[in-house]
């Protein structure tokens, strides 16, 4: 299967590991917050809330303020985290309680931030998913015209919480060579079929067609339930070595894994 445009541009940032999603914070001059951990990954039953606690950290010396909200969130083409604050259909932030809506935090120190969630007794099967949004105060930012410009930073927590035993059901239904950083890699096409998210994992090997004996994993974004998204297989490159090329064509074996599910592997990549 030849690559086209979409699969090259879905796969170029398969090298590339994204923090918070996950959402990395704004740049913004006097922003530099932190949370512990980035993301959760819960479950619950219907009727059962869930309380939580994530730490914002300020690595600035001095007390910072943040504003702190929930929000929508969707995925674009290269799984960035795109956020809105209208409810989206089905939203179940309502169901959501945070600790508080302003926080002051002191310089280099950390705030535990309490949020629950309560979903109601005769919530379907299925995953509720929103974030965390940690912003800072707005600044004036001068740029090279000298006009000032009011921006501020942020932070976005991605929560999922699977309801009822909802679980992730991943097949793969293609594979392709395309781009990625500039290199040409196997990349594999996945459906979720399933009712919650759900992420590739795995130990992957191969020998190529000049005889090296490679070894690879999936790249672990996540695939939300409904979604065909295209995850590179990222080859290993070991640290203090020149930099691994692959020679196609190449057999790629092993096992894919995934929350609640596993599928042997056995793909040809290349001409």
């Amino acid at each position: 299967m030849s690559p086209s445009n979409g699969i090259a541009r879905a796969a170029a940032i398969g090298m590339t590991v994204l923090s918070v999603l996950a959402a990395p914070p704004a740049s913004a001059d006097g922003f530099a917050a932190a949370a512990s951990p980035p993301r959760f990954e819960l479950s619950t039953k219907p009727g059962a809330a869930v309380r939580e606690v994530v730490e914002i950290d300020n690595a600035t010396l001095t007390p910072a303020a943040y504003a702190i909200k929930t929000a929508d969130w969707t995925l674009d083409a290269n799984f960035g985290a795109i956020f809105s604050d209208a409810l989206a259909p089905g939203s179940c932030r309502p169901w959501v309680a945070v600790e508080r809506h302003e926080i002051t935090v002191q310089g280099k120190g950390a705030y535990r931030f309490r949020f629950e969630v309560s979903p109601p007794a005769d919530t379907p099967r299925g995953e509720c998913r929103f974030a965390i949004l940690v912003e800072g105060a707005p600044l004036t930012v001068k740029t090279k015209s000298g006009l000032g410009v009011p921006v501020s930073g942020r932070l976005g927590v991605i929560v999922y919480l699977e309801i009822g035993g909802a679980q992730a059901n991943l097949k793969m239904i293609g594979t392709a060579v395309a781009k990625v950083n500039g290199e040409p890699t196997p990349v594999i096409q996945v459906k979720n079929d399933g009712d919650a998210h759900g992420r590739l994992a795995g130990f992957l090997g191969g020998t190529d067609a000049h005889g090296a004996r490679l070894s690879f994993a999936p790249a672990t974004f996540p695939i939300l339930p409904g979604e065909t998204r295209y995850i590179p297989l990222v080859v290993d490159q070991p640290e203090n070595s020149p930099p691994v090329h692959i020679a196609f064509p190449i057999t790629i074996h092993g096992k894919l894994q995934w929350a609640g599910g596993a599928t042997p592997f056995l793909q040809r990549f290349g001409p």
